[in-house]
């Protein structure tokens, strides 16, 4: 079963987020509330937990999972960046968007689009998902938590609780989320491409 935590959306609790680290560090999957919809999440290299979050969403090996990371000056660890792209993507974060890139050899290959060698990445405008990722230390390997059989993501911590119990190692809940996924843009080319129109507006891409 999984673990319910509940944090306070303004001052979420260290103890708390403490005991959200130790699950992702011993390998485990969570659900967590960013500002557009809930997420799966689990700990970079953890392959197991990529397994599960295919599993639940039951991806195939072409879809882009997503980096979540809190702070602009870590993205250039995980992927390249050319003059243009660094620009449209400093000015565009924090926020609801998602950006694909290529990615560095920092990125497990198990996480990279299989001929394309991009990865997403993301940097959430939300207190307590900033708060986790400062926690945890290093950025978080991220699904929008989007159920094959539901039309729309999931945004209720209990609900999802209730659906996945059996699936996930634990639930982070503050009881503030977004209620749109993200803005997905391939920066990876020549040209922008809005893949998904989502919270962000996709105007500065188009």
């Amino acid at each position: 079963m999984a673990q319910y935590y509940d944090v306070h959306p303004e001052n979420p609790q260290p103890r708390t987020l403490s005991q959200m680290v130790r699950i992702l560090e011993e390998g485990g999957l969570i659900a967590y509330p960013t500002d557009s919809c809930y997420a799966l999440g689990c700990a970079l290299g953890n392959g197991s937990g990529i397994e599960r979050i295919r599993r639940i969403r039951q991806l195939g090996d072409r879809h882009h999972f997503t980096l979540v990371i809190s702070e602009f000056s870590q993205l250039g660890a995980f992927v390249e960046m050319d003059n243009w792209v660094f620009r449209a993507v400093k000015a565009a974060t924090p926020g609801p968007y998602t950006f694909i890139l290529k990615a560095t050899r920092e990125v497990p290959k198990m996480m990279q689009h299989p001929k394309k060698r991009t990865i997403g990445v993301r940097i959430p405008d939300h207190r307590t998902t900033l708060a986790l990722l400062d926690a945890v230390g290093s950025p978080l390997v991220s699904s929008t938590l989007l159920l094959p059989d539901h039309p729309e993501p999931l945004v209720e911590g209990w609900t999802i609780k209730e659906l996945l119990d059996h699936e996930l190692d634990a639930v982070l809940d503050s009881g503030d989320c977004g209620l749109t996924p993200t803005t997905v843009v391939d920066l990876s080319g020549d040209e922008p491409e809005v893949v998904r129109v989502g919270a962000g507006d996709p105007g500065p891409f188009e």
